[in-house]
């Protein structure tokens, strides 16, 4: 385990601190950031260590959400229906990674597009099951108080977050992690020695879309209602690449410092700039990827000076 390992982790369990410090509010905003950080972190497997472009996020997001709330209209408590979701994400998404994972380069970031609104298309159809475009409702976890609530919600999506920087920890660590960044390196190349590049694919892209998967499942059961247009939203695909190339690409710790960056960004910036925040957050970004092409990971005085000199 590397100095940067460490430092993620050390990072993560400041984030735990955060209810001694803060009200409802803060609660929300670290939940919310603990859940972008899930998302940076399982698109790092695919997108960071193999190199692959994929936009299946909001695929997978809004399986997990539309999993854990039928399971949970059904009678099933939360944690057996986030486990269920997990693991029927990591079920689909392996088999169709071996698939889709065939395709290179713009090819495969098309397909793994359309992933998200053919999810659409579905739940829209299936309105007995879903509720359709009128949405789903989750009933409460808890008969707890807001707070209470806020907390117990909070330490969940905190906890997806920590179990989500130790798989990441531990496939960069381990055969897989090499195998993806041969991959990355040069594909044809790891084929002809003699490495099972699609079945690394595949096993990155299943792992990548657990994990997204429940943190779906959390936010579901968070809202207590979703619908369609909600958790299959196209930026959910979007946000956690940003994050990564905010961060640093490949680096899990850049990666989760990228997640919290951007939502301490699109915070500030909401709340000045209303009616043109979205406007505003885009240059914001345009420029930290411009200064910052490596992400915050190569931060340093000399460096940014020389490139601030150059641009």
């Amino acid at each position: 385990m590397t100095r940067s390992h460490f430092a993620l982790l050390i990072l993560i369990a400041c984030v735990a601190a955060l209810p001694l410090f803060g009200g409802a509010y803060a609660l929300r905003l670290g939940t919310i950031a603990c859940m972008y950080a899930v998302l940076a972190l399982s698109w790092n497997i695919v997108g960071g260590f193999a190199g692959y472009p994929s936009f299946a996020t909001a695929a997978f997001f809004g399986f997990g959400a539309y999993c854990t709330g039928v399971l949970m209209g059904k009678g099933f408590p939360m944690a057996l229906a986030l486990v269920i979701a997990g693991v029927l994400a990591l079920t689909a998404a392996g088999l169709l990674g071996a698939i889709l994972l065939r395709l290179r380069g713009h090819y495969f970031a098309i397909a793994s597009l359309s992933l998200a609104e053919v999810l659409r298309e579905l739940v829209n159809n299936a309105t007995d099951l879903t509720g359709g475009g009128m949405g789903l409702n989750i009933p409460l976890a808890s008969g707890a108080g807001v707070m209470a609530e806020a907390t117990y919600y909070f330490y969940t999506m905190w906890g997806v977050m920590l179990l989500t920087a130790l798989m990441v920890i531990a496939v960069a660590n381990s055969k897989l992690g090499f195998a993806l960044n041969c991959i990355r390196q040069n594909e044809t190349a790891s084929s002809m020695v003699g490495l099972n590049t699609t079945l690394a694919k595949a096993a990155a892209f299943g792992l990548s879309a657990c994990f997204v998967a429940v943190a779906g499942g959390i936010y579901a059961a968070w809202v207590h209602y979703i619908d369609p247009s909600d958790v299959f939203d196209i930026l959910y695909s979007v946000k956690p690449i940003v994050m990564a190339l905010m961060g640093g690409l490949g680096s899990p710790l850049g990666v989760a410092c990228g997640a919290f960056l951007y939502l301490g960004l699109e915070e500030v910036v909401w709340r000045n700039y209303t009616h043109i925040h979205t406007g505003v957050l885009g240059v914001l970004i345009v420029l930290l990827l411009l200064f910052l092409p490596h992400g915050l990971t190569s931060l340093r005085a000399d460096r940014l000076w020389r490139r601030t000199k150059h641009v």
